[in-house]
């Protein structure tokens, strides 16, 4: 298949020019875990620029630090060196302001709430108005195509459907960042390609600024502006990948020679960080 002949190139990504241009901006950040048995260093001088706007890949083995950097952005961990901000601010701050969704690995969504009320919770937390609660759940649940689920429930759903209002709840107060866990990788691989796609929509429709955590290569590459490598623990980022593929990308441009090279660089990095030793 020539890739040439049926896709357009994909638009440059704007420079990030200056700091507060930068969504997320670490400098030699460094985690270190206290535990009985000893220091575990979990992070070391990881150097890292997300601009508005990119899907960012992260990808290595496991252990090696993709989720701790992730929750390091939602101050869920706090770095013991280096800094990073959000937007110009503190995990800290970002996370008071609600500058960001977060998507974990499974739905974790409350079964004795409907769907419209799993979405509305953060809302509530919020202490949103009724009226703007029903405005933000209906749109929100439009942009994840489960309009018309509202009053079911999480266990009258499948997976699939179940982590796209997982979605949902994390779009429903309008962050500009999305940090998103490795959320499809208990799906069947019929599903993930089929959510793979809906994000990549989603992620046109909105222009949100995405990080996301996966262990797969193929999607890594199918979903990305750029893919962020990591070697094993202490993680530390290895390799940062341009994809300049199209923003609308058929399942198969990953038959291409384009998209085929992409993943050849992946692996190869993985295996230059010694991804794959016992």
């Amino acid at each position: 298949m020539d890739v040439s002949a049926s896709y357009k190139p994909a638009p440059a990504i704007p420079a990030c020019d200056g700091r507060l241009a930068n969504v997320v901006e670490a400098n030699r950040l460094g985690l270190t875990f206290q535990t009985n048995d000893g220091p575990v260093q979990a992070l070391s001088n990881v150097d890292l620029t997300i601009g508005k706007g990119e899907f960012v890949s992260f990808i290595g083995p496991s252990g090696c630090g993709k989720t701790t950097l992730l929750r390091v952005i939602a101050d869920l961990e706090k770095p013991t060196a280096g800094t990073i901000t959000i937007n110009g601010m503190t995990p800290e701050q970002a996370r008071q302001k609600r500058a960001y969704g977060y998507v974990f690995q499974a739905a974790a969504l409350l079964p004795w709430r409907t769907i419209a009320d799993n979405v509305a919770l953060p809302l509530e937390i919020m202490g949103l108005a009724r009226q703007e609660r029903a405005e933000r759940i209906a749109r929100t649940l439009e942009l994840v195509n489960l309009a018309g689920f509202e009053k079911k429930y999480p266990w009258q759903l499948s997976g699939g459907m179940q982590q796209r209002a997982s979605i949902a709840r994390a779009l429903a107060f309008d962050a500009d960042l999305l940090l998103m866990d490795e959320p499809f990788g208990a799906l069947d691989e019929i599903v993930r390609d089929h959510l793979n796609q809906q994000l990549l929509e989603l992620w046109a429709r909105t222009n949100k600024t995405i990080c996301f955590v996966t262990h797969s290569i193929p999607e890594a590459v199918y979903l990305s502006s750029r893919i962020v490598v990591m070697s094993p623990r202490p993680g530390r980022v290895t390799d940062v990948i341009e994809t300049n593929l199209p923003r609308e990308r058929p399942l198969d441009i990953r038959e291409t020679p384009e998209f085929l090279s992409l993943a050849a660089r992946v692996r190869e990095g993985l295996k230059a960080g010694h991804s794959y030793e016992d």
